[in-house]
């Protein structure tokens, strides 16, 4: 999540630090889903480009085996220009008696078998390898899309950073955070997996909110409770969104909630993990380091709801 404001001298000047919160929690949501939509673009990159690279690895395995079959149809088609069709097994077989001219004719069956199989296999290579080389084409496309995406994404989040960074520096709430931050103990009540996940967390608090960033010296909002559930057992998708939509089937009230719940803020720009006792642990927003806070009235308006890993 990022908090950003934009720059109109009468903001600045407003000495009214209701106002200007306001202004930024307004603000905040908006930024919330251009982030978003850069860590789903990330992905989606990422995700296309190791497709093309399997893809890739696949094509050169298949392309030296092509190489050995198309080597063994040149020294068959040489042997075949040299010696004729049929290799001068007639004056070869005259020479010798019945039992040797029939076992020479049934080498010479078993050599056409053998090359029409390797005729066939070289084909059948050649075939595939065609297929699989449009397939690549096309995954090294939309690997390049989804890259153009990032990159026009990324562009517009760091001129929201640069402008939120500015505007929270002159109003002297800017927190850089210590990427070494040892973070806090946790003492909470979960236990098993969501004890794990939660420590995991919580020995991150003090460390800088950064977008797109998956630790270990930053982390943005879904970034920690990935990282944090993967510690605990549990590979969570990247995103926001797509860890919500993950959780479909795992969909809690929210009045029931147990410690280690991802908790979703309408929108689905920002999360948390609930760590029992009403309080969240999460990683805010530009400017901010991860913190523990109170489920508090203005969280709770602010939640669509929640899924237990």
């Amino acid at each position: 999540m990022i908090a950003l404001a934009a720059a109109p001298s009468g903001a600045l000047a407003d000495p009214s630090p209701a106002k200007v919160r306001a202004k930024l929690v307004k603000l905040n949501e908006q930024a919330d889903q251009l982030v978003e939509r850069y860590n789903q673009a990330t992905e989606a990159y990422k995700t296309a480009k190791k497709k093309y690279d399997t893809l890739n690895a696949e094509l050169t395995r298949k392309d030296a085996q092509a190489n050995v079959l198309r080597q063994e149809l040149a020294v068959i088609a040489a042997n075949s220009y040299q010696t004729g069709p049929f290799g001068g097994w007639q004056g070869f077989a005259l020479q010798g008696n019945p039992e040797t001219a029939l076992s020479s004719m049934a080498a010479l069956q078993h050599l056409g078998q053998d090359r029409a199989a390797k005729v066939h296999a070289y084909e059948a290579a050649t075939e595939e390898l065609r297929h699989r080389r449009a397939e690549a084409r096309q995954v090294l496309a939309e690997a390049d899309d989804a890259r153009d995406k990032v990159r026009g994404e990324r562009s517009k989040v760091d001129k929201l950073v640069d402008e939120q960074t500015k505007i929270l520096r002159r109003l002297g709430t800017f927190r850089t955070g210590d990427p070494s931050s040892p973070g806090i103990r946790y003492t909470g009540p979960a236990s098993g997996n969501a004890r794990r996940a939660l420590q995991f967390a919580f020995a991150q608090v003090g460390k800088p909110y950064r977008y797109g960033g998956t630790g270990p010296g930053s982390y943005d909002c879904s970034g920690l409770t990935q990282a944090a559930w993967r510690t605990g057992g549990v590979e969570l998708p990247r995103t926001t969104w797509t860890q919500w939509s993950w959780g479909a089937g795992r969909r809690v009230p929210l009045d029931a909630l147990q410690p280690g719940d991802l908790l979703f803020s309408k929108g689905l720009g920002h999360m948390g993990m609930y760590a029992g006792g009403g309080k969240m642990v999460h990683a805010p927003q530009t400017g901010d380091v991860i913190k523990v806070v109170d489920l508090d009235d203005y969280w709770r308006s602010r939640l669509l709801g929640a899924v237990r890993p």
